[in-house]
């Protein structure tokens, strides 16, 4: 263990070190910490939060459906907090590529999980951070007094994505279902042509602009001069850092799964692969060929998986006595180009939230960052800490700096544990949690981009005597 760690520290060395050339400094982490104080004036705390073990797409759930994937959470969430079905007001879930049968997925869910057919529930989407946006959307809703006990999540299940037919064939099959006579449908079978049958089959796309985001990811890379190496280094560090947290017990949130029609009970996430760098650099390009720096190994994979959270007000945890992870102080959202900077939501957000929050980046003892591609995230990095960018675009006097490495994403991220796109964001907030816990922290800040050019970032405080069980 001790010539693990050894090398677990060189690796970060290493890491620090690429990124210290590229004119990205570390901060000092002996400052005074701040207690951010909650803008509603209302203490809305995270109780505790699930997640399925996060798994690559077509692999043990492939047969299941995506709302079996969310009840498998809710359940878990209910048996973890001892609390009955009876107390939760309201559910609300992410979810991004939806089947058709079950749009919203968070009613379908909770009822398949028994919950009252009298609990409401509705379904969010926006994309990589719904899970954000319904632990958000439920905060406002306690914020208001409308309701007191929320849960909140996300489910994705890409092992199962609709797929249409082509317009014009989709047009031609809504005239048949009119058609009132033989004749008529006969007729329109006949006017049917072979580029009818091609399908339309989903893509990780820009809807704006039609770039799938590997190709964006691609260019912002080569935009800051994020190097083939410096991305292949983040990649073997986000997947070193997760398999050492798995190892140590560190993912108390992930809650094994028995697959109906599996044999064994799925206990770990199956994406966590440590490599070596030079495995990772015969890699040949995913995205840009033949030029490119995105490869399979430095860029999310397909996951499916689910996620849950239950969120209230400090006075209603102690009414029930429960003991909360962290209170939920302050979040923001931010939009930017969706064609540039599509993937540049925590370079804009990270700042805003800070300042909002009357913090700096030395009050913030944990950061948990979601890796779409280990481009985009050297890229924020380098964002941070450019004179030109934050000058240009965060209408900054001088660059804002770039978080301590030391404190970031330390149990691996979505490069390595996976990335269903909606369900991520708990993990964030719970990871974020559990570390504050563990790494004896205050303040923790979680941020992601999504489509769209969009992106979030999220305070939390860690509770007093919270536990990372």
């Amino acid at each position: 263990m001790a010539t693990y760690i050894c090398k677990m520290n060189q690796l970060n060395s290493i890491v620090a070190a690429n990124l210290r050339r590229n004119g990205i400094r570390s901060l000092s982490t002996t400052t005074q910490k701040r207690t951010a104080a909650s803008p509603s004036g209302q203490n809305i705390v995270l109780v505790d939060g699930v997640r399925s073990p996060f798994l690559l797409s077509g692999t043990t759930y492939s047969k299941l459906m995506p709302h079996e994937l969310a009840r498998h959470a809710l359940l878990s969430l209910l048996r973890k907090t001892n609390m009955s079905k009876e107390l939760i007001d309201y559910v609300i879930y992410g979810s991004v590529i939806q089947e058709v049968k079950t749009s919203n997925i968070a009613r379908e869910a909770a009822l398949a999980a028994g919950f009252s057919d009298k609990t409401p529930a509705h379904t969010v989407t926006m994309a990589c951070i719904s899970s954000n946006a319904a632990i958000t959307t439920g905060m406002g809703l306690i914020a208001t007094g409308t309701y007191d006990v929320i849960v909140a999540g996300g489910v994705e299940f890409m092992s199962d994505v609709p797929i249409r037919h082509s317009r014009k064939m989709r047009g031609l099959m809504l005239k048949a279902n009119k058609a009132k006579t033989p004749m008529q449908k006969l007729s329109l079978l006949a006017s049917i042509r072979p580029n009818f049958l091609i399908p339309e089959l989903p893509a990780v796309a820009e809807f704006s602009s039609g770039e799938t985001m590997g190709h964006s990811a691609d260019r912002l890379a080569a935009a800051f001069q994020v190097s083939r190496k410096e991305q292949d280094d983040y990649a073997l560090r986000s997947h070193t850092l997760a398999k050492q947290a798995e190892e140590k017990g560190y993912f108390t949130d992930m809650v094994p799964f028995k697959v109906s029609g599996v044999d064994k009970t799925v206990d770990k996430d199956n994406g966590i692969r440590v490599s070596t760098s030079e495995s990772l650099a015969k890699l040949k390009p995913a995205f840009v060929k033949p030029h490119g720096t995105i490869t399979a190994a430095n860029a999310s994979f397909l996951t499916d998986g689910s996620s849950a959270c239950v969120i209230m007000t400090e006075e209603k945890a102690k009414q029930l006595g429960l003991k909360p992870k962290a209170y939920l102080r302050n979040f923001l959202y931010v939009s930017q180009d969706p064609v540039d900077q599509l993937l540049l939501g925590p370079a804009y957000a990270i700042p805003k939230l800070l300042k909002k929050s009357g913090l700096t980046l030395k009050d913030i003892d944990s950061w948990e960052i979601h890796e779409a591609f280990a481009g985009q995230i050297v890229a924020n990095l380098k964002a941070l800490d450019s004179d030109w960018f934050c000058k240009t675009y965060l209408g900054l006097n001088e660059k804002y700096g770039a978080p301590d490495l030391s404190k970031w994403n330390n149990w691996g991220g979505s490069l390595s544990i996976g990335h269903p796109f909606a369900a991520t964001g708990v993990r964030l907030c719970m990871h974020t949690a559990n570390r504050l816990v563990r790494e004896d922290g205050k303040l923790g800040v979680v941020a992601a981009c999504a489509a769209g050019g969009q992106g979030v970032a999220m305070l939390l405080e860690r509770y007093p005597g919270a536990t990372a069980d």
